[in-house]
């Protein structure tokens, strides 16, 4: 079988990932050195590259409850926003594809599969924030979608160390494939 990538970059948002974030993931910082490689990459082997933002509307009508208090104190990732936007490092280019969600999962309510599908990719390689939320939920359904799954370690973070690490213990033994960023261009060079 023909093997096709794209590349799915999670949540690297200005409320999330920026020096003056909102709600700052801690391993975020570390991993946009090892994301704008992988985007380089992708861009020079003219491979699918996905944006995937959460979004929510300033009202936060479509915040999940569990954050629906902290969201009325804090609001985070507002539709048309600065901080629902990528961060500068990682700006889209024209041709890239940006997704918004609403929830943790990149498949949950967004037109994502369909795309990827239409596309012809069949191997998702995802980086991002943060492991256990978006990154775990979109990677646990890249895998019941039948997708070749990648997850790109140094390219993920999280709070912490420990967190991370035994996020990508839980998803390395479902069979999702881990590589680090100086491996994913030899690993895409054998397909």
């Amino acid at each position: 079988m023909t093997r096709k990538p794209a590349l799915l970059i999670i949540d690297m948002q200005n409320d999330f990932a920026s020096t003056h974030a909102v709600l700052p993931v801690a391993g975020a910082q570390a991993v946009i050195t090892p994301l704008t490689q992988l985007l380089s990459l992708f861009r020079e082997k003219q491979l699918p590259i996905f944006h995937i933002v959460r979004v929510h509307e300033p009202d936060g009508s479509d915040v999940e409850w569990f954050r629906a208090e902290m969201f009325k104190d804090k609001p985070f990732a507002v539709r048309g926003s600065h901080g629902a936007a990528v961060i500068n490092e990682l700006t889209p280019l024209p041709g890239e594809h940006l997704i918004e969600k609403v929830r943790m999962s990149a498949f949950i309510g967004t037109t994502l599969d369909l795309m990827l599908r239409t596309l012809g990719v069949n191997v998702v390689v995802v980086g991002g924030i943060q492991t256990p939320n978006c990154i775990r939920t979109t990677i646990f359904d890249a895998m019941a979608y039948n997708y070749v799954t990648i997850l790109v370690d140094d390219a993920t973070g999280a709070q912490t160390k420990e967190i991370h690490e035994a996020n990508v213990l839980d998803m390395k033994n479902i069979g999702v494939k881990i590589l680090n960023t100086a491996d994913v261009a030899p690993w895409l060079d054998s397909l």
